[in-house]
């Protein structure tokens, strides 16, 4: 019991514990000035400021939005293309050279197309997040499907199973630990292409409030937002999970 609670709760405090220290030693030793490397006080301060004034939430919000928005169209688009890709090889045979070859240009290289097209604002964010997203989902669909045991489809032919009931009851739960997998990547690479969205064409979220507080020289404000950015990715891929293991109870898998 007590060793479970060490492990879960005070091992991850005390590693926390001994990162600030690390920090706090780097600063002493290389004599840093609180303009060039502010020290864990100063951040704190600047994230009790950020939450008294509420102005973090005010660009957390925004930068959820563009995150939910921009990962809702990938996972609409990308899991039904991974599924038709999945079950029709001449299809696939036929897409999938042309994903390959978009899918490791950064979506940040697309920028000066996008701003261009979407001007600033939250459109040219979303963008940013629905390509991070839609490669790691579609593929990871695409090998759920490949992978289904051909006795589960062989069972769903002798039950006569077709169209909707097919995919329902058969396709879907049987690629439905690669969709996942595809998407705890996908939630990791998006949060951070949602940031480096927000730094080139946005007026708030997140990402420009770095530069933002870069730009005044403030980098105790700067490591506040990053500090919340890493803070809220953690909380958002554990709501994934937790949402995950309510699915598998669904299909009956722990």
């Amino acid at each position: 019991m007590i060793g479970s609670i060490f492990k879960k709760y005070l091992l991850p405090f005390y590693t926390f514990v001994l990162f600030l220290l690390l920090w706090q030693c780097v600063i002493w030793i290389g004599h840093y000035e609180p303009v060039l490397l502010p020290g864990p006080v100063q951040v704190a301060q600047s994230i009790g400021q950020f939450i008294i004034t509420g102005e973090i939430f005010v660009h957390l919000g925004i930068s959820l939005y563009r995150f939910i928005v921009g990962f809702l169209i990938a996972v609409l688009f990308a899991i039904p293309l991974g599924i038709l890709l999945g079950r029709n090889r001449l299809l696939y045979q036929a897409i999938e050279p042309l994903l390959q070859t978009i899918r490791p240009i950064s979506p940040i290289a697309w920028s000066p197309f996008i701003v261009l097209w979407f001007g600033i604002g939250s459109l040219p964010a979303i963008f940013i997040i629905f390509i991070a997203a839609f490669f790691p989902i579609v593929f990871n669909t695409i090998k759920g499907v490949r992978t289904i045991d051909d006795h589960y489809l062989k069972i769903a032919d002798n039950l006569n199973l077709r169209g909707w009931a097919l995919y329902r009851d058969i396709i879907f739960p049987g690629a439905f630990k690669h969709i996942m997998s595809g998407i705890h990547v996908a939630v990791g690479t998006s949060w951070i292409f949602l940031v480096s969205g927000e730094m080139i064409g946005a007026q708030s979220g997140l990402g420009f409030l770095i530069v933002d507080s870069r730009n005044m020289l403030n980098l105790e404000d700067v490591l506040s937002a990053i500090f919340f950015i890493g803070i809220f990715g953690f909380l958002i891929d554990r709501i994934i999970s937790y949402l995950e293991s309510l699915i598998l109870k669904r299909f009956g898998e722990s």
